[in-house]
């Protein structure tokens, strides 16, 4: 027992304590550290049907109507699986819709989109919430919506095309989610 008194037992002690324990060093990678923008690629307006269920194969109708079909894929990693939503005319991508894991870094997710379309056109926040939108990006309109609590996290990511307002029948998948409340 310790009793204030260096003592040659006391220091052998102290001394084979210290070479026991270990030096702790790990490198602690967000979930998201890996995923990248990239992974939408295949479902940017325009691409077809068929380019997509090569990669996706278990696709699942979940609307259809007026020459619309809509199919909801999962994105799939090691670390996270989340829905994205299609929606198809003539088997050519007219918008999609993905609802990101909340785990994701809200940091992370928007800076890897400013560095892919640079700032955002347009931003609003109500409350601790906001959304971000880029227009006229190669003809696209991007739309991300993030959201703070105790940390911050994404909620969805949408593109379509930015003057598809033009074609007969067509509501974007954002309108269809809005009006399903």
């Amino acid at each position: 027992m310790y009793n204030g008194v260096v003592t040659i037992p006391n220091v052998i002690l102290f001394t084979c304590l210290l070479l026991l324990t270990n030096k702790v060093s790990s490198k602690v990678d967000p979930p998201n550290y890996d995923f990248s923008v990239d992974k939408f690629e295949v479902f940017m307006p325009g691409q077809s049907k068929a380019e997509i269920e090569k990669i996706y194969k278990d696709g699942e109708l979940t609307f259809n109507s007026s020459g619309f079909q809509t199919y909801k894929y999962f994105v799939e990693h090691i670390r996270y699986k989340f829905p994205i939503f299609v929606q198809y005319f003539d088997n050519k991508v007219t918008d999609f819709h993905a609802r990101l894991p909340a785990y994701f870094l809200h940091d992370i997710f928007h800076q890897s989109l400013i560095n892919r379309l640079g700032p955002q056109d347009k931003y609003k926040k109500v409350e601790e919430q906001a959304v971000y939108i880029w227009k006229n990006k190669k003809n696209f309109r991007h739309v991300y919506s993030g959201g703070c609590s105790i940390t911050c996290f994404p909620i969805y990511y949408s593109v379509r095309f930015e003057d598809s307002s033009k074609q007969a029948n067509y509501l974007p998948l954002l309108e269809k989610f809005k009006n399903q409340n």
